[in-house]
C-alpha cells in the first residue's frame, strides 16, 4: 500500500483513498511523523473496509474494456438521445424547466446543473443501470429547485425516486471503476 503524505496549512489530518494502492494523508505542516503514523494505524479498519469495496467494484467492472475514441463518440451520441429523453420525461414530474443538455467525458462528476438551468451529464452514464441513470437525471433536475444538497433538496429527489439512496450507493461503490473505462485507449 502506497501512502503519500501531503502537508499544508490545514489544522486537521485526513485520509483519502484514490485507488486500490494509492492512499493520501493530508496533514498539518507541524504534525510529527509519529502522530501521522498513529492516525493511519488508528484508521486501518476503515482503510481496509474501503479498499475492499474498491476492489469489489473494480472486479464488477473488469469485463468492461477501455473504449476507443470512436466508441466514446458513439456512446456520447447514444447518450444525447437517451439522456435527453429521460430529462424530457422527468422535468414535468419534478416541475421544472431546463436549458441546454450537454454530454461530457468527465473523470469525476456524473452530472451538474448550472444556475441558468443547463444540464451536463457524463457519457459514462450509458454504462450504468437504467434506474441509476434516471436517479442522476432527477438529481440534476432537482437542482433547478434547490442549488444545494440540503434536506429540502433530498426531499425533492425522494418525491420522484423514493429509493434514491440505493442508486446513490451503487454509484459510490461502482462509479470509480466505471469512469476510467471511458478514458480513451492509447
Amino acid at each position: 500500500m502506497n501512502i503519500t503524505i501531503i502537508r499544508s496549512k490545514r489544522k486537521t489530518v485526513a485520509l483519502q483513498i484514490r485507488d486500490i494502492d494509492d492512499i493520501v494523508v493530508r496533514a498539518p505542516n507541524r504534525m510529527p511523523q509519529a502522530d501521522i503514523q498513529k492516525f493511519v494505524d488508528s484508521h486501518m479498519d476503515w482503510i481496509q473496509k474501503n479498499l475492499e469495496k474498491m476492489k469489489k467494484a473494480k472486479e464488477a467492472t473488469d469485463d468492461i474494456e477501455p473504449l476507443s475514441e470512436k466508441e466514446v463518440r458513439e456512446l456520447a451520441d447514444r447518450a444525447c438521445k437517451v439522456i435527453s429523453e429521460r430529462v424530457k420525461h422527468f422535468a414535468p414530474i419534478v416541475g421544472v424547466t431546463y436549458g441546454r443538455i450537454t454530454i461530457k467525458n468527465q473523470k469525476t462528476r456524473w452530472g451538474s446543473c448550472s444556475t441558468k438551468g443547463n444540464l451536463n451529464f457524463n457519457v459514462a452514464l450509458m454504462l450504468v443501470p437504467p434506474e441509476v441513470l434516471d436517479y442522476v437525471v432527477v438529481h440534476e433536475l432537482c437542482h433547478r429547485l434547490e442549488m444545494n444538497h440540503s434536506p429540502r433538496f433530498w426531499n425533492e429527489v425522494g418525491k420522484v425516486i423514493p429509493d434514491y439512496k440505493k442508486h446513490e450507493k451503487w454509484l459510490n461503490e461502482n462509479g470509480k471503476a466505471i469512469i476510467p473505462k471511458i478514458l480513451l485507449k492509447k
